[in-house]
């Protein structure tokens, strides 16, 4: 499992990668934000650190469900890599906190999907922006694969102006630096949140369906040559709010 956070004003910053025992991840990324002179810890340093900093720990059994079993085995018959974005039985009426979203899925809001991954942003009465991401990662992913979401300006990001938490294709993300993309759009260009979201989206987008395209081309022309390319299929889903100054707004809550 891996996390991230980030305090806007102050540009400080916390994640964490690697984890197996470790109950909440979240809150150890924040105490490598608070209580360490570095930005990110990893595997065995990872929980070593959680250790010494006392937060709770669990045995590994405790993350393995029925549902994600059988989603491994399927994903593992089809050799292939799933996103996980079930709707849940119940509960999904108040799934993104009461906070309408025009993004949707398979025709359905954003909103009442319960994704692996976790995103989480805020702004206090004084405008003063935080974000957080916490995630279990991919389905059937390699060993040793860290996604978009404990990476500082890919999957999370705060500065002054807004506070971004993304989720869908982490290698896509990556590429793009899409979290820091939108902000950059917002202090650069003076853009408003969702048209700074349309564009770093639909940049993403044309750079991994142009690679799809020059690709075959590429190879013809090198032949035994390797290349690497993105992928042509991005899934990116933005969750990102800017809330008016003056109000005092928690989305939704992954700190303890």
């Amino acid at each position: 499992m891996e996390a991230s956070i980030m305090d806007g004003p102050k540009r400080r910053c916390g994640a964490v990668s690697g984890l197996t025992t470790v109950k909440n991840p979240i809150s150890l990324a924040r105490l490598v934000m608070d209580k360490s002179p570095h930005s990110y810890l990893a595997f065995s340093g990872a929980e070593e650190f959680a250790r010494k900093q006392g937060v709770e720990l669990v045995d590994n059994e405790y993350f393995i469900t029925p549902d994600n079993v059988g989603m491994l085995k399927l994903a593992k018959e089809a050799n292939t890599i799933l996103f996980d974005y079930r709707i849940p039985v119940s509960g999904y009426e108040t799934c993104g906190a009461g906070v309408e979203s025009p993004l949707q899925m398979n025709g359905l809001p954003i909103s009442v999907y319960a994704p692996e991954t976790v995103g989480c942003v805020v702004v206090d009465r004084e405008g003063r922006c935080a974000a957080a991401t916490s995630t279990g990662g991919l389905m059937n992913k390699m060993i040793g694969r860290i996604g978009d979401s404990p990476l500082i300006g890919a999957g999370t990001y705060a500065c002054d102006v807004c506070g971004v938490s993304c989720t869908g294709e982490g290698e896509a993300i990556i590429r793009g630096t899409l979290a820091r993309e939108v902000a950059a759009v917002m202090e650069y260009k003076g853009l408003g949140l969702q048209q700074a979201v349309d564009l770093s989206s639909s940049t993403a987008s044309m750079m991994a369906r142009l690679a799809s395209l020059l690709c075959p081309i590429l190879e013809r022309l090198l032949m035994a040559s390797t290349v690497m390319a993105c992928s042509g299929a991005v899934l990116l889903k933005m969750v990102s709010w800017r809330l008016e100054s003056g109000s005092n707004l928690l989305l939704c809550s992954i700190m303890t």
